[in-house]
C-alpha cells in the first residue's frame, strides 16, 4: 500500500543560513531514496564549502548576542522548540519512518518522540545545572565554547540531531548541523519549525550535503570551535585528524553496538531478550 507521501514529494531545494533559506552555492541535488520502496521520496542541495563558510559566518556573528543571554530566556526557547516539535509529531514520525523504513507506529513513538523530549528537557537541566561554582579558593565558570559543527547519522536522525542541537543552544553555542545524506528531510523539517517559532537568525544554521565535503569543511573550519560527530570510526578519525590543525574541542560517538554488561544476580533469560530486543529494535 502506497500513499501521497510515497511520491518524491519532499523537494528541498534550498539551505537555512543565517535565519533564511538560501540557494547552495554549488548546483549539485542528492535524491532521498525510501528503503521500503526504493524510491525516490525527496531531494536536498548538495551543499559546498562556500556554503559551510557562510552558515559558520551566520553562526559566528550570531554567537556574540546568543551567548549573552540569560539561562531562562534560553530555557523559554528550548520549551517553544519542544512544544512546536511537540504539534507536528505526527508528520515526523510519517517522514523518519519513509526515510529510514522503520514502522510507523514505532516511528511517531521513538524519531518523534525522542526529539521533542530532548528539547523538553533542556529547562529543567539548565535550572539544576551550577552554572558557576566555587571549588575552594576557585570560581568554576561554566560558559559557551562557541561555534558547533554538528554532524549527525541516519538510524536515529533527528534524535541525534536534537542530543546534540538542544544542548548546544540551551549552554549558548550557536550551530551549523550537517545532517545524514541518506535521512536529511527530517532536519530540513527542524529548521522549519526553528524559523517558525522565530529563533534568532545564525544560532541554527544547516547545510546539507556529502560527509566528505560538509564535515570535512566543518572539521578543518578555523571559526568552528567544537565539531560533535557520531558515525563510523573511519569517519570519526578523519573527523579528529581535520579538526587537530585548529585545535578544536572534538566529541565523537563511534561505531558501537549495543554493548550489555549482565551482573551475576540477574535473570539471564529476561536480561537476554531484553538485549536483543533493543539491539534490533531499530
Amino acid at each position: 500500500m502506497t500513499t501521497a507521501t510515497d511520491h518524491a514529494v519532499h523537494m528541498r531545494d534550498k539551505i537555512y543560513i543565517g535565519g533564511e533559506w538560501v540557494k547552495s552555492a554549488g548546483t549539485g541535488v542528492l535524491d532521498v531514496i525510501n528503503p521500503t520502496t526504493e524510491q525516490v521520496m525527496g531531494s536536498i542541495p548538495e551543499g559546498t564549502v562556500e556554503d559551510v563558510d557562510r552558515a559558520v559566518a551566520a553562526a559566528r556573528s550570531a554567537f556574540e548576542s546568543w551567548s549573552q543571554t540569560s539561562v531562562e530566556e534560553r530555557g523559554d526557547w528550548m520549551q517553544r522548540i519542544a512544544e512546536a516539535l511537540g504539534a507536528r509529531m505526527d508528520e515526523i514520525g510519517e517522514l523518519i519512518a519513509q526515510e529510514v523504513g522503520m514502522p510507523v507506529k514505532l516511528a511517531n513513538m521513538i524519531q518523534a518522540g525522542l526529539p521533542t523530549t530532548t528539547f523538553g528537557s533542556m529547562p529543567q537541566l539548565m535550572a539544576e545545572l551550577p552554572w558557576e561554582e566555587k571549588v575552594g579558593n576557585s570560581l568554576i565558570v561554566r560558559e559557551p565554547v562557541g561555534v558547533v559543527g554538528a554532524i549527525t547519522p541516519w538510524n536515529y536522525p533527528l534524535h541525534q540531531i536534537a542530543a546534540k542541537v538542544a544542548p548546544a543552544l540551551a549552554a549558548g553555542c550557536t550551530v551549523v548541523l550537517k545532517p545524514s545524506q541518506v535521512a536529511p528531510l527530517n532536519a530540513v523539517l527542524l529548521a522549519d519549525v526553528l524559523d517558525e517559532v522565530g529563533l534568532p537568525a545564525g544560532v541554527f544554521n544547516l547545510v546539507t550535503g556529502r560527509g566528505s565535503v560538509i564535515g570535512e569543511a566543518l572539521a578543518l573550519h578555523p571559526d568552528v570551535d567544537m565539531i560533535s560527530f557520531t558515525g563510523s570510526t573511519a569517519a570519526g578519525r578523519r573527523v579528529s585528524e581535520a579538526a587537530a590543525g585548529t585545535i578544536k574541542r572534538v566529541a565523537l560517538e563511534l561505531g558501537g553496538k549495543s554493548p550489555n554488561v549482565i551482573i551475576e544476580d540477574a535473570d539471564l533469560q529476561q536480561a537476554i531478550k531484553d538485549g536483543v530486543s533493543k539491539c534490533f529494535l531499530n
